[in-house]
């Protein structure tokens, strides 16, 4: 999902799980109780995403925009 565009997207409780994220656009998706262990969000644009309750544990967030997460 390299680039991928997820834009207002409803991924709530998604198992992405070591998922290639890099450089996706994540902007006001709802990623609320999803999976992104281990996941590549590299250059990722989360700006307003909702985050509450996702599991982020070894996601690589390397120059990810995390501006107005919730």
């Amino acid at each position: 999902m390299k680039g991928a565009n997820l834009h207002k997207a409803n991924l709530w409780g998604a198992s992405l799980e070591r998922a290639n994220l890099t450089r996706a656009k994540l902007t006001e998706t709802d990623l609320r109780s999803a999976n992104l262990g281990g996941a590549n969000l590299s250059y990722a644009d989360l700006t307003g995403a909702r985050l509450r309750g996702a599991n982020l544990r070894y996601a690589t967030l390397h120059n990810t925009n995390l501006t107005g997460v919730r």
